[in-house]
């Protein structure tokens, strides 16, 4: 058994076991949600937020994409997935919290590392060349950073900064600024190691990333 089919049997032994367990809990989330925490990942299929903090249904808002990017603010008409989800989880679920969590071995960060859709940037329907747009300053500070070839530091000093970019377009959306500033709303940054297991967090102040 492959693919979707190996899935649907998960969830039937999710029925039979996880779901029956915490029916309580689930009858309480029908009536809606209030998580503290929203996290903002990878799709990264290896990374997967609920797993890696053990965190059960309704704990955390999760949004993920490709090198978990926030866009900088851009009050316009054109479509915003990952703005309208940080709004939502702003302004009506108020959370306390965003978690920006980064990954070792991101292929977003790698692509932007190595210029590999560069070719693409200027052709229509190349979305992912255009994605990773926002980390040209990043990128380009890691290879100051790294002259020569490329190698594994480099690229984990790329995924950290990507973290860094986005908790900065965080802080251009007025509605975040301004709770951040007022107390009411943390932001941090994290780091989780595939290799290792290993989650690190981000001191703003000092600029690095330690383990947790």
């Amino acid at each position: 058994m492959t693919g979707f089919d190996q899935f649907v049997e998960g969830y039937r032994r999710f029925r039979r076991t996880g779901w029956s367990e915490q029916r309580q809990r689930w009858e309480q989330l029908a009536e809606g949600q209030n998580p503290e925490v929203m996290v903002i990942a990878c799709s990264d299929s290896r990374v997967d937020p609920s797993q890696i903090f053990d965190a059960g249904p309704g704990e955390m808002f999760v949004v993920r994409n490709v090198a978990a990017l926030v866009p900088p603010y851009q009050p316009d008409s054109n479509y915003h997935g990952v703005s309208a989800a940080l709004e939502f989880a702003v302004t009506q679920l108020n959370v306390r919290e965003i978690v920006v969590m980064g990954h070792g071995f991101c292929g977003g960060c790698a692509a932007s590392l190595t210029r590999q859709f560069d070719d693409a940037r200027s052709g229509e329907g190349h979305f992912i060349a255009h994605w990773i747009d926002l980390l040209d300053a990043a990128r380009d500070r890691v290879l100051a950073d790294h002259p020569g070839a490329l190698d594994r530091s480099a690229f984990q000093a790329m995924e950290m900064e990507g973290v860094k970019v986005s908790l900065r377009n965080l802080r251009t959306f007025p509605w975040v600024d301004e709770r951040e500033q007022a107390g009411i709303l943390k932001l941090r940054g994290a780091f989780f190691s595939i290799a290792d297991g290993c989650l690190h967090l981000l001191d703003e102040a000092e600029g690095r990333f330690s383990p947790a």
